[in-house]
């Protein structure tokens, strides 16, 4: 089988690139079955704080490879269930990890590529990035890729975007909520991107797991038991030893265990505001 995804690790951030810039990074189910394992690979690196996803050359992602897909088209229905039960796989192990995930978007990204930025926790694009959910253009339907989509941009703007399947810009993108911030090139993608890794290693790694589970949970619970659910939540973060050392850390204004300086000078620890937070 051919490497279609490569991990690389720099002390605790994890890149992941998708590396077939012949074909703009479209996946197929080789891409599909490599990106599991690198995204799971991360997941279980305790020295992992931070999994950045990229796309090699011009393109961060076309989405589906066009070959597959009139492969898929003489498959069962069994089979056919089966692959888009993969695809779903791979976006919900993204959407689901402890680690912080971040989409670095320097080109196009569209259908499924579109639908592995919304499945990121937060993604940074340059001006030169395009994005579409084309599926109807072609007769399908962006079914997989929705709860994620749906998810990050709310309902309504996922309605008309699946239903005009209209490309948009990178300014657009920003501002129904795909993406955090666009920035000019590639050069400032990266700059933007170690900023927000930075920030990022301020915050406990515990901590971090739990507040993206509170996104998970918090919707999928009525109003009694969400209220029961979070106050357990807190709770038990209380009783933990990363929330002694945190509170600790912040009484004595020096930084905690977690946010030692690194290498890079943009993470040093900011100074401690004189009131609490």
């Amino acid at each position: 089988m051919t490497t279609k995804v490569k991990l690389e690790r720099t002390q605790d951030v994890a890149r992941i690139w998708l590396d077939r810039p012949d074909v703009h990074n479209a996946f197929d189910d080789e891409v599909i079955t490599q990106l599991i394992a690198a995204v799971n690979d991360a997941a279980h690196d305790k020295r992992i704080r931070v999994v950045v996803l990229g796309g090699r050359g011009r393109s961060f992602s076309a989405g589906a490879d066009l070959e597959w897909m009139k492969r898929a088209a003489s498959w069962t229905a069994e089979k056919n269930q089966q692959d888009a039960l993969e695809l779903a796989k791979m976006l919900r192990t993204i959407a689901d990890m402890p680690k912080v995930t971040i989409a670095r978007v320097q080109g196009p990204a569209m259908g499924g590529g579109l639908g592995l930025v919304a499945a990121c926790d937060m993604a940074i694009a340059t001006t030169r990035a395009r994005f579409g959910l084309s599926e109807a253009k072609l007769g399908l339907i962006p079914a997989v890729i929705s709860p994620h989509v749906i998810g990050k941009i709310g309902a309504g703007r996922a309605r008309e975007l699946f239903v005009t399947a209209e490309r948009f810009e990178a300014a657009h993108a920003e501002k129904i909520g795909l993406v955090s911030r666009v920035v000019a090139d590639d050069e400032a993608l990266d700059t933007a991107i170690e900023e927000l890794i930075a920030q990022i290693r301020t915050s406990g790694p515990e901590a971090v797991a739990a507040a993206k589970e509170l996104v998970r949970v918090v919707p999928t619970l009525p109003p009694a038991e969400c209220d029961r659910w979070t106050a357990q939540q807190i709770a038990a973060r209380r009783a933990t030893a990363e929330a002694r050392e945190g509170m600790t850390a912040f009484l004595e204004k020096r930084p905690p265990s977690w946010a030692v300086h690194r290498e890079s000078t943009s993470d040093r620890w900011p100074a401690v505001p004189e009131r609490g937070p």
